[in-house]
């Protein structure tokens, strides 16, 4: 019955004239960009024999690409996805293709970062796409979330097999294939997403001159204070998934089964790539809000079933049981996270809002994987899952703190209402109102 009215759902999800052209396309880039890291890591390792470098090189782009998403979001959200992805698209192909050209020539190390920096202006497919189903159901708020579900999904679905592909190419054929097929997949996908205009979202009218206090003429979108709660929130989902996947690998490779993280790993992406599939179908019953801070909770407690087993010796069975649990509870907080993003910002800002959330995960997952590392090399191999618990802790206690701000415009402000975005009731399902959350909400508001 659930596969019935999974099938049942999704393919009225699809029935919109376009919508499988530019899902399929789009995954096309994502699915390189999933492949890029473990490719690089691969390539420099084989090529230069160093891990380090090739850490270093893999850290400058996800600190580039960090600070440049944004930037082609806000080209995005004035100028079009088309006539910014195709540009960005063809750009980004130039310092790979240098990158490929300075390993096979033997250049000095300094170009590798050099061109792992110049590559990071690699357009957000995942938030255009979520862009896309946006405009398409603007008037039905249940296919958005059957919609953010789906595109969640499909992140994990990517995170899932992109690395795999990469290390199947690299071991294969040459070091230097996973790379080209990312760079030539990343490149193909989002000229082809490009070309799907049809389902492409019009660009909002101009501001006036006269509306100066408006949320469009605001500048930055992080002037709206329950982006940066959100931005912040993510950034510390990131670190949960930077260091189970640090931590899982040293973990593996104690017990002797250092080829064994891989499917572990895919195991937390499984679990929630279903749960983001399973909660498409349920019917939003609170608010964003709300749901963002059940979802939060929910993660600190699945998170500790891996904690558990890592610290009292489990084998591999038992922690991807763990594993595969405490990724189901990921899929929902994400999916409200971004719906927040969709509902908080005006529509002219709606694809540099959601870069910059994607870039606070990418940060978080390198400070995750770099603590984890330090952790590894120091202690016992399942005390680095105190890592990720804990950074689902801080992700909680930031949402608690901000969580005045992520009521929903328009929503009501009485305190017992179960209508979307009541301040009232988030706090009191977050919290039941305890001393403690007011004072945190106070401290970190005010810094907010």
């Amino acid at each position: 019955m659930p596969s019935r009215a999974l099938l049942t759902s999704y393919r009225r999800l699809f029935a919109a004239p376009g919508a499988v052209a530019f899902t399929l396309t789009g995954l096309l880039g994502r699915l390189a960009l999933s492949m890029n890291g473990v490719a690089l890591v691969v390539l420099l390792s084989e090529r230069r024999g160093s891990y380090g470098l090739a850490g270093a090189v893999s850290a400058t782009g996800l600190v580039t690409g960090a600070i440049g998403m944004p930037l082609i979001g806000r080209l995005v959200d004035r100028y079009g996805q088309a006539r910014v992805t195709v540009p960005a698209a063809l750009y980004n192909a130039v310092p790979l293709t240098g990158l490929l050209l300075c390993v096979r020539l033997g250049a000095p190390d300094w170009t590798l970062l050099l061109c792992s920096a110049a590559w990071a202006a690699a357009p957000n497919l995942g938030g255009m796409a979520r862009s896309r189903w946006a405009h398409l159901h603007r008037d039905d708020p249940a296919a958005r979330h059957l919609a953010n579900s789906f595109e969640q999904a499909l992140d994990e679905l990517c995170f899932m097999a992109g690395p795999v592909l990469a290390m199947v190419l690299c071991t294969t054929f040459a070091p230097e294939a996973g790379l080209v097929t990312a760079g030539a997949l990343g490149t193909a996908g989002a000229l082809l997403f490009a070309a799907q205009r049809r389902t492409e979202p019009p660009l909002p009218p101009p501001v006036s001159a006269g509306s100066v206090g408006s949320a469009d003429s605001a500048g930055s979108p992080l002037r709206v204070p329950g982006l940066r709660v959100l931005v912040l929130t993510f950034l510390a989902t990131g670190m949960v998934f930077g260091a189970t996947e640090i931590t899982t690998v040293a973990y593996a490779d104690a017990l002797g089964h250092k080829a064994s993280a891989g499917l572990l790993l895919a195991l937390v992406a499984a679990g929630s790539c279903l749960a983001g599939l399973l909660f498409g179908l349920l019917a939003p019953r609170r608010a964003p809000g709300q749901r963002f801070l059940l979802g939060a909770t929910a993660m600190v407690a699945v998170l500790l079933l891996p904690l558990a087993a890592g610290l009292g010796g489990a084998g591999l069975g038992l922690l991807g049981v763990a594993l595969f649990a405490a990724g189901t509870a990921t899929a929902p907080t994400m999916v409200t996270g971004m719906t927040l993003v969709q509902e908080l910002l005006p529509r002219r800002q709606f694809n540099e809002g959601m870069a910059m959330a994607v870039s606070g995960i990418v940060v978080g997952i390198s400070a995750g994987a770099a603590l984890a590392g330090a952790v590894a090399e120091r202690a016992a191999p399942g005390t680095g899952y105190a890592l990720p618990a804990a950074a689902a802790g801080l992700a909680l206690l930031i949402a608690l703190a901000g969580r005045r701000h992520l009521a929903t415009p328009g929503t009501a402000t009485t305190g017992g209402a179960s209508g979307p975005g009541s301040d009232g009731a988030a706090g009191t399902a977050a919290s039941a109102g305890s001393a403690a959350a007011d004072n945190s909400e106070r401290i970190v508001s005010a810094s907010l």
